[in-house]
């Protein structure tokens, strides 16, 4: 790679991990809310007596690290999966053509 590729993939780097950080950082006191509160609510309210017959393995501190450890989530499934569209072009593209 070239020293002007490894310079711009750094700075998006930088930006990305900037995106990421700059919201928790500005709002101190947010919170985030996602699908399992909302469905939390709508059981509440249809029966609410309702005990949940299992607890979490790990409680997190905040509703912004869930959501953080949602968003790595994310970025790692399509990291995966832009790495495998990437290999099945590039082996399609290189590939030995035979001389028939």
């Amino acid at each position: 790679m070239q020293k002007k590729q490894v310079l711009i993939i750094l700075v998006l780097v930088a930006l990305c991990a900037a995106i990421l950080v700059y919201p928790l950082m500005t709002i101190p006191d947010s919170e985030f809310g996602g699908a399992d509160g909302a469905a939390e609510e709508a059981i509440a309210s249809v029966d609410p007596d309702y005990e949940p017959w299992a607890d979490p393995i790990v409680e997190l501190p905040g509703g912004e690290t869930e959501s953080l450890l949602f968003c790595l989530q994310t970025a790692l499934g399509a990291i995966v999966i832009g790495y495998g569209f990437g290999y099945l072009v590039a082996r399609k593209k290189y590939s030995p053509k035979d001389a028939d």
